[in-house]
């Protein structure tokens, strides 16, 4: 069936079967609201179904960068889901939003039935840690464009906020206190950095790292990205949340600053919380200034929190509930630019 198709490099019957493989982990993503089935040409999400008054809707969209060749290198597939996923409901989450729905995009010279279901369940567990549905998404199987063995992801997620409840920092204030939250690696941003400091090295993503205590290098840089909405959502439902700053590409000083009003700045103090091995391997070998390294990577921190001091040790309290590692790294001051001390 399809012969010509197929005589040109398209595999129909390939993806048929993918679908037929993915039902299962699209199904575990289910929430209230999601209507339809998979195979529809649309996604469907009934919002009144969440009896919010005055909703705010709120989208993001991205994809996981160059970390992808790490998965190509280390033949790994079921993690590279997740990084989409969080870094799109990590982004709306910084409003205020609660993720709702999700769709992933994957794009590759060979549709791999095995491959393409290792990806998109990896995608169903972001979903699930976020708390949102995959109601849909595309395969698309273009010989041509991708090396053999390469491909690309993406994904589009929309939250919704009460318009009440929604964070864009205007209430951020002079004397506010930094939560910062822990980042679970790199995370999906600097990975064009990390692959020439691996390569300048002479490393090699399967080999042993002592100071991992002997995980391969691959599979350190592949630790998934860490989501964090129903942590974040639980501090904002019970804190006076004034900001919320997502740290991906540009760290520190291109993020935090997004939440700020003309005239403010931060201070943010080093020592408050741990810098993650894998960045201080990062730095030994590539000799790139310390400071530099902040507004290149998260450096162990990926979500930071604006709120007045006084509900600081509510929010750890709760964030440690989560099982997470929180603390109060800075603050907010009349100094415009970031400032580590």
């Amino acid at each position: 069936m399809a012969k010509s198709y197929e005589n040109a490099g398209v595999n129909l019957e390939a993806g048929y079967e993918v679908v037929r493989r993915i039902k299962q982990h699209v199904k575990s993503t289910n929430r209230p609201g999601v209507m339809g089935n998979i195979g529809s040409f649309g996604g469907m999400f009934d919002l009144a179904s969440l009896n919010i008054k005055d909703p705010v809707l709120v989208s993001g969209t991205d994809g996981v960068g160059t970390k992808l060749k790490i998965a190509f290198a280390m033949d790994k597939h079921d993690t590279v889901g997740i990084d989409a996923v969080a870094m799109c409901v990590n982004d709306v989450l910084a409003q205020g939003a609660e993720p709702l729905f999700f769709l992933d995009y994957v794009a590759l010279g060979q549709n791999i039935p095995a491959k393409v279901e290792a990806i998109v369940a990896g995608v169903a567990e972001g979903c699930r840690q976020a708390g949102c549905a995959l109601v849909g998404g595309e395969t698309a199987e273009m010989p041509g464009m991708y090396s053999d063995g390469e491909y690309d992801i993406a994904g589009f997620t929309t939250g919704v906020v009460e318009r009440a409840r929604l964070i864009d920092g205007t209430k951020v204030s002079v004397g506010d206190v930094l939560v910062g939250i822990a980042s679970s690696g790199v995370h999906s941003n600097g990975f064009s950095l990390v692959r020439k400091i691996v390569a300048d090295a002479g490393l090699d993503f399967h080999q042993e790292i002592p100071e991992f205590g002997g995980r391969k290098l691959g599979d350190v840089l592949l630790t998934p990205t860490k989501i964090y909405v129903k942590q974040v959502l639980d501090v904002i439902r019970n804190c006076d949340v004034h900001g919320v700053a997502h740290i991906t590409g540009g760290g520190f000083d291109e993020n935090i600053p997004r939440i700020l009003k003309p005239g403010q700045g931060i201070e943010v103090k080093e020592g408050s919380w741990e810098i993650l091995p894998v960045f201080k391997m990062l730095e030994k070998w590539s000799g790139v200034p310390h400071r530099e390294l902040f507004n290149i990577f998260n450096m162990g921190i990926g979500m930071v929190i604006a709120l007045p001091e006084k509900d600081a040790a509510k929010a750890i309290a709760i964030l440690e509930g989560y099982g997470e590692k929180a603390s109060v790294i800075g603050k907010v001051t009349d100094k415009e630019g970031v400032e580590i001390i």
